[in-house]
């Protein structure tokens, strides 16, 4: 959903920060973990500091310069820079890395059920994991509406002792505003705030300058991931039902880092930081770029720090789809999570006046035929300049839109944006319709006028009638909410897509999980649809995006987290991955539009958490073996420094482990020109039943030959841990055609429990 584009910070700006708006540039700049300089000063922020000291050159205290001063997710420190002081900062003993501040943007009553889980069942994953409980889940985005029922703490166990956090005040928030569910709230805006002092106004919106979401998106995920039970839960009547996050026994920390102009790194390291200290097990992420090498993604350094402590990082892969190679959080130490379909659907049918009807969906309140069934005039205005066939604000002219349906081209400006212009100019009521850029990816909304949304097919049909009378005629037929009548679950359409861009070894995203027409909680100063125009006020709304995605794999793995504490983060990512389903509910493949999906769209499937609580074998990674990955590829001292603030000899580490590959869940293999074969090695601990046999079975492309030798793991102990290589040899040559892809599967199956099957996905590229 688009953020609301009227808001601003109330934030005083001081004067030196005017001064200094137009030549002045936010850096992030690493230091050296162990530097040579630091034993002189106290502490660590006064040794920051020295560093703007030696640098600024003017009478200004330099304290005034400095935004954030890290120590957990990286050693270093934020701070304004002038082009010739960024020179200077760079020849100073100690400093490693310096990197321009990045603007990021942030990219239920059902979906618990279509995912499995049942409060129920005494032997299922909520009643194993005890719903979460003890587990604290990190959120970093806009905030959170405290208020929301889904924030009550009712029935909850006490604040874990282990937890330092704070419930920070602000503009209308204090502490009394947290409780034993919401535990922890923060918020930081240095990085927006000198980011937007040009934009600055007095008069621009109402964002609160605390923890408190004025946005809606960081209440929606957080709901998503540990809401509480809220019981006659829906929007408007539709959807109606027992809203419940993944882990509802779970406690939740909100840091706010996005804000009027989206997130800024400088303020997501700085959360990711305190949270690190906090005492989080799961840090939440539903924000992100396009992909960008390891060693510039503060996102990526910040989140290997976190892994080190032993918390779990779940990152939204990015709505950049279907563009090959658009997945981002990318980092192997993150766990990438795609987006994927329910079998929910909200029927806006239009019936046309030729007797021909169109699918479509809304969430228009009410089940009923418009205008008590009577058909209303279609029109669909285009014009050269103007935008009108996108329905852009004061390019419709009423004369000719006033008490018809209008028709809408999706894209640009947002969806319910459409239908407030459309109502405005007088329209009675809104057919969006996707175009080629969108095909039949249907994310519905809230909207402020009778509309639906239909596919590319459905409007070719429509804009084909239209100009095929003089007097087209429509109404639109709303069917509320079906259930069960659509096969699912399947790639949402604008979800990112591998391979990897900055690791192709990787097979990334590493799982999807449901991000299409989610429902959780909203922050009661907002209408549904989050527009300043729109006056009706929920509880609850629905939100497509792999941010949607996220919070669902978040909740899971708090839910693995209460049920195994002692398992780390690759431990975790493993059974999640290696459970994960690569058919739909009606037992066939998951599709990707009207072909099944492939690796780079699914990873190693949709995530099932009923059986990740229990995946009998467990693909385990020590956080010096990221490293070792990174030596393997090639990158250098200084970046791997810079990446994981350790200072090592990749030629030494190499030599010590050679023939070394990362003990990932899933496989990738390039073949580059000239070669033939590749051995990929890995190791599987048993964290099922002792004396258990798992035995191979392999699904090959018939472009390689697979080998797996052992094809038989018998383990006689629990936390056992086996090794298993794979030969792949391709039967064409690299290099004498375009690049080209192939995939395939390797599974374990325990002989005395059939429903211990650790999936393995491989993909095989040529370039």
């Amino acid at each position: 959903m688009d953020f609301k584009t009227h808001l601003f910070v109330s934030i005083l700006f001081l004067c030196s920060v005017c001064l200094h708006a137009n030549t002045l540039q936010t850096y992030i700049v690493q230091l050296h973990p162990q530097g040579v300089t630091s034993s002189s000063f106290a502490t660590k922020p006064s040794w920051h500091l020295s560093f703007l000291q030696q640098t600024i050159s003017s009478e200004e205290d330099a304290s005034s310069r400095l935004l954030y001063s890290y120590h957990s997710a990286m050693e270093g420190f934020a701070a304004q820079l002038s082009e010739s002081e960024l020179e200077s900062l760079q020849m100073l003993p100690d400093v490693i890395a310096i990197r321009p501040d990045h603007r990021l943007q942030i990219h239920t009553t059902y979906s618990y059920k279509f995912l499995g889980l049942n409060t129920a069942s005494s032997d299922g994953a909520w009643h194993k994991s005890a719903f979460g409980r003890g587990t604290i889940i990190g959120v970093l985005d806009t905030g959170v509406w405290p208020e929301s029922p889904s924030f009550n703490d009712r029935g909850m166990p006490p604040v874990p002792r282990k937890w330092r956090g704070i419930c920070q005040e602000g503009q209308n928030f204090n502490s009394s505003n947290c409780n034993k569910k919401l535990i922890g709230a923060r918020f930081f805006t240095e990085g927006h705030r000198v980011a937007s002092v040009s934009s600055y106004s007095p008069d621009a919106g109402h964002e609160y300058v605390s923890p408190r979401d004025s946005h809606g998106h960081g209440t929606h995920t957080s709901s998503t991931a540990g809401g509480a039970s809220v019981g006659m839960a829906s929007v408007f009547g539709n959807a109606a039902g027992v809203a419940r996050g993944m882990a509802p026994g779970a406690h939740v920390a909100v840091y706010k880092v996005c804000w009027l102009n989206g997130c800024y790194s400088s303020d997501i390291l700085a959360a990711m930081d305190v949270a690190i200290r906090d005492g989080v097990d799961i840090l939440s992420l539903s924000l992100g770029g396009f992909p960008i090498p390891l060693f510039d993604d503060s996102i990526a350094i910040g989140s290997f720090r976190a892994v080190e402590h032993g918390i779990s990082v779940v990152c939204a892969a990015g709505n950049g789809g279907p563009i090959q190679s658009s997945v981002a959080n990318e980092a192997p130490w993150i766990a990438t999570i795609g987006a994927s379909t329910l079998d929910r659907r909200f029927p806006g049918i239009v019936q046309m006046g030729n007797g021909k009807y169109l699918y479509g969906e809304s969430m228009y309140p009410g089940n009923h035929l418009m205008r008590a069934g009577k058909a209303l005039e279609l029109v669909y205005v285009t014009s050269e300049n103007s935008g009108s066939e996108y329905c852009f604000k004061g390019s419709l002219p009423r004369a000719i839109v006033r008490g018809k349906i209008v028709v809408c081209d999706r894209g640009v400006n947002g969806r319910a944006e459409k239908g407030e212009v459309v109502k405005e100019a007088g329209g009675a009521a809104m057919i969006l319709a996707n175009t080629e850029i969108n095909l039949e990816e249907n994310s519905v909304d809230v909207h402020l006028l009778p509309a639906t949304l239909i596919g590319f097919k459905e409007s070719v049909h429509l804009k084909a009638y239209i100009n095929s009378t003089r007097r087209p005629t429509a109404r639109i037929v709303f069917g509320g909410t079906v259930i069960g009548k659509s096969r699912a679950p399947a790639v949402a359409q604008f979800s990112a897509r591998g391979p990897s861009y900055s690791n192709p070894s990787i097979l990334k995203p590493d799982v999807i999980a449901p991000g299409v027409n989610i429902i959780a909680a909203w922050p009661q100063n907002l209408g549904p649809t989050g527009l300043p125009e729109d006056s009706r006020r929920v509880n609850f709304t629905i939100m497509s995006g792999t941010s949607m995605a996220c919070p669902h794999a978040s909740g899971i793995a708090a839910l693995l987290r209460s049920a195994h504490p002692k398992w780390s983060p690759a431990a975790i990512k493993s059974a999640v991955m290696t459970t994960a389903e690569v058919t739909d509910h009606s037992g066939k493949p998951i599709m990707d539009g009207d072909k099944p999906a492939g690796v780079f769209a699914i990873g190693a499937g949709h995530v099932n958490p009923e059986r990740a609580i229990d995946p009998g074998l467990i693909y385990d990674i020590r956080p010096e073996e990221y490293v070792t990955h990174l030596c393997s590829l090639g990158y250098t001292k200084s970046e791997i420094l810079t990446i994981t603030h350790r200072n090592i000899s990749c030629r030494e580490i190499l030599q010590m482990n050679r023939g070394f590959n990362l003990n990932y869940p899933s496989i990738s293999v390039t073949f580059k020109h000239g070669m033939r074969s590749k051995m990929i090695k890995r190791r599987v601990t048993n964290v099922g039943s002792p004396n258990s046999i798992y035995s191979l079975e392999l699904m090959a492309p018939k472009e390689v030959k697979v080998k797996v030798k052992p094809q038989r793991l018998i383990f006689t102990d629990i936390n056992q841990t086996l090794s298993y290589r794979v030969w792949f040899i391709s039967r064409k040559r690299a290099g004498t055609a375009k690049m080209s892809f192939a995939q395939g599967q390797l599974t374990w199956v325990n002989s005395k429990n059939s429903l211990n099957r650790v999936k393995s996905p491989f993909s095989v590229t040529w370039k």
